[in-house]
């Protein structure tokens, strides 16, 4: 009788994000690697045979702007952000067992928005703007309706019976449920991220922290 398999999915914004959080720097696709082997070695997934690790996220936007206050130009492909993300993309698309589903970023028409922290110094005391007060205003485009449609994907194909979604997005819920009415179970792994949603963890069969 063949072994059950199962597939893990990472919503790589919320896994870079939480890994360089722990590490101190981004994280590269070794980091990245290690952390599935934790999830692998988990004793729900004893039974169960890995199929696929799918990684999900949106390049940075490669653009050419000026800044808001000093129009000076800025090259995007050039920050140290584009840098590291497009290396570990590089690596993590070599990395047997490893597959990619990117989606695009695309940048406000205006490029730009006021940082939340320093509308508020600004409020309590007035200044002339500068450059650092701003951040890009950037929106992720198809990488959540990726990571669903996999999801219902694998379930309904009968590839797998059941999905590890390394994420805290609550918008994942009606994936969650829909793939468990496929008789798929359902773990997630929130990295111990305190703003889990307490429905996406309802609507898990396991949570690991």
């Amino acid at each position: 009788m063949l072994q059950a398999r199962y597939a893990i999915l990472l919503d790589g914004g919320f896994v870079t994000r939480k890994l360089s959080e722990k590490l101190g720097a981004p994280p590269t696709a070794a980091d990245v690697v290690t952390l599935c082997d934790e999830i692998r070695s988990n004793p729900h997934l004893a039974s169960y045979e890995l199929m696929r690790i799918y990684y999900y996220d949106a390049p940075p936007s490669l653009e050419t702007v000026k800044l808001p206050v000093s129009g000076t130009e800025h090259p995007l492909a050039a920050t140290d952000r584009a840098r590291h993300a497009q290396s570990l993309y590089d690596q993590l698309e070599l990395t047997e067992g490893f597959a990619l589903r990117m989606g695009e970023t695309r940048l406000t028409p205006f490029h730009w928005k006021l940082k939340p922290q320093k509308a508020a110094q600004l409020i309590k005391k007035s200044r002339d703007l500068v450059d650092g007060d701003f951040a890009l205003d950037i929106n992720q485009k198809g990488v959540d309706i990726r990571i669903g449609l996999d999801m219902a994907r694998l379930a309904l194909r009968d590839m797998v019976r059941a999905v590890v979604v390394v994420t805290s997005d609550s918008d994942f819920v009606p994936a969650f449920k829909f793939v468990r009415r496929e008789g798929v179970k359902v773990m997630l792994c929130t990295l111990g991220h305190k703003g889990a949603r307490r429905e996406l963890r309802a609507h898990a069969d396991f949570v690991i922290s």
